[in-house]
């Protein structure tokens, strides 16, 4: 079995600009070995980490693990604004994945992950700083893809209410 061999400090800079490269080129799994390079020399980067989860999160519709291993390292994100708002990521890839994806009863589960993405974008707008509106952007994304698939919905919308009284 080959080793994996480990990048030098001074090029932590250019492999970050080429993790993103990669991902530009829809080319995620390159992306994220690239980021656990980093991480192998220096664990708390936190570029690389959020690279990493974005990386990810671009697998989430081929590879089953891929949002667990996302959620999982997001609690890696040192500013509380950073772990709410890539994990409303993490949730809406995820949404948009299944929708792309189908399958029995997807429509249900679909709106429950864009509300959890939603939920999170919201804390993460609540604690941003001035100036920054990307949970804003994020929040309208969502907000905009469900009014254009009204088939997505509860669980309890369409349900009929028991009848109580007899």
């Amino acid at each position: 079995m080959f080793a994996l061999k480990p990048i030098t400090h001074d090029s932590l800079a250019t492999a970050l600009a080429k993790a993103e490269r990669y991902r530009l080129l829809n080319e995620p799994g390159e992306a994220e070995s690239i980021c656990r390079d980093i991480l192998e020399i220096e664990p708390g980067n936190q570029q690389a980490l959020i690279s990493l989860i974005l990386a990810m999160t671009d697998q989430i519709s081929h590879d089953p693990h891929a949002f667990g291993r996302a959620i999982s390292t997001i609690e890696g994100l040192e500013s509380a604004y950073d772990r709410f708002y890539y994990g409303g990521i993490a949730w809406e890839r995820r949404a948009k994945a299944r929708r792309h994806g189908g399958g029995h009863g997807a429509d249900r589960y679909i709106y429950e992950w864009l509300v959890k993405a939603l939920q999170l974008f919201g804390e993460a707008e609540r604690i941003r700083v001035p100036g920054n509106d990307d949970a804003v952007l994020r929040w309208n994304a969502c907000v905009r893809f469900l009014a254009s698939h009204p088939e997505l919905s509860s669980r309890d919308e369409g349900v009929p209410e028991p009848i109580l009284s007899e």
